[in-house]
C-alpha cells in the first residue's frame, strides 16, 4: 500500500513549498489540477493540507489506510488529512498540549466531510476503550443534526453550512476518547436563506418539520402549511430536506 501511495504521488508536487514558480498564482492552480485530474485531492503547504472536493467517493478512507498514517511522520507518506488528524494526536499525548484542526473553505469546498473523516479517524485510533464503537457514533451523528439546523440548500452546494462549529473533544491521559464531547455553534446562525438568491432555500429542518411534523408541532411551533406555501411551490424543494419524502 505504501509504495502504491508514493508512486501515485510522482504526479505533480505534493507540497507546494517545494513548487518552482511558487510566486505563480498558474502554477500553483496547475498543480492542483494535475493533481485533482489524477485522483490525488491532498496537497501541502507546509504542515497545511489543502483539498479540493472531488464529488465522489474516493477509496482512501478505508481502515487499511488509517493503518498506514497511524504513528506516521507527516512527511513520511503522501498528503492526506489522516496525516494531519495523527499529528495532532500524536502532538497532543507526546507534549501535553491541548491541539487545534482548524477547517476553512468555500461553500461546498468539503469542510464538513473533512471534519468527519478526522472523528473517524481519531475513533479509529483510540483503541483503549471498551466504548470506542459507541462514542464514535456519538460523535458521527451529531452531524446530521447541526446540518438540520444550520444548512441549506444555496445555488452553490445543496447542504452549504449557515454557521461556524467548535468541536471540543476530551481525551484521558492514555489517549483515549471520552464521552465529554462539546459541540459550540461560532457566530449566530443566519436568517432564512431563502429569498435571498433566487432558487435557494430555507433551512432543511423548515421542511423536515413541515412534511413530517404533526398538526399539533406546528401550531406549538406556529408554522402553518398555507402561510409557508411560498417555500413550498419552489420546484425541487424537497430535494433540502435531508432524508424526508
Amino acid at each position: 500500500m505504501e509504495s502504491e501511495l508514493q508512486a501515485r504521488d510522482r504526479i505533480g508536487v505534493q507540497d507546494f513549498v517545494l513548487l518552482e514558480d511558487y510566486k505563480s498564482e498558474d502554477a500553483f492552480l496547475e498543480n492542483l489540477r494535475k493533481r485533482y485530474n489524477s485522483g490525488l485531492i491532498y496537497t501541502y503547504i507546509g504542515t497545511v493540507v489543502v483539498s479540493v472536493n472531488p464529488y465522489k467517493t474516493l477509496p482512501i478512507y478505508s481502515q487499511d489506510v488509517i493503518e498506514k498514517y497511524r504513528g506516521e511522520n507527516l512527511y513520511e507518506l503522501p498528503p492526506h488529512v489522516y496525516a494531519i488528524s495523527d499529528a495532532a494526536y500524536r502532538s497532543m499525548k507526546e507534549e501535553r498540549v491541548d491541539q487545534c484542526v482548524l477547517i476553512s473553505g468555500e461553500s461546498g469546498a468539503g469542510k464538513t466531510e473533512a471534519s468527519k473523516k478526522i472523528l473517524e479517524y481519531l475513533a479509529a485510533i483510540s483503541t483503549y476503550s471498551d466504548d470506542v464503537q459507541r462514542i464514535k457514533d456519538r460523535l458521527l451523528l451529531s452531524n446530521p443534526v447541526l446540518e438540520a439546523f444550520g444548512n441549506a440548500r444555496t445555488n452553490r452546494n445543496d447542504n452549504s453550512s449557515r454557521f461556524g462549529k467548535y468541536m471540543d473533544i476530551q481525551f484521558d491521559f492514555k489517549g483515549s476518547l471520552l464521552e465529554d464531547i462539546s459541540l459550540t455553534i461560532v457566530g449566530k446562525i443566519q436568517s432564512c436563506p431563502s429569498g435571498k438568491r433566487f432558487g435557494e432555500r430555507n433551512f432543511h429542518i423548515f421542511y423536515q418539520l413541515l412534511q413530517g411534523g404533526s398538526d399539533e408541532m406546528l401550531e406549538n411551533l406556529q408554522l402553518e402549511r398555507e402561510k409557508c406555501r411560498i417555500f413550498l411551490s419552489q420546484p425541487g424543494w424537497r430535494h433540502s430536506c435531508g432524508n424526508s419524502r
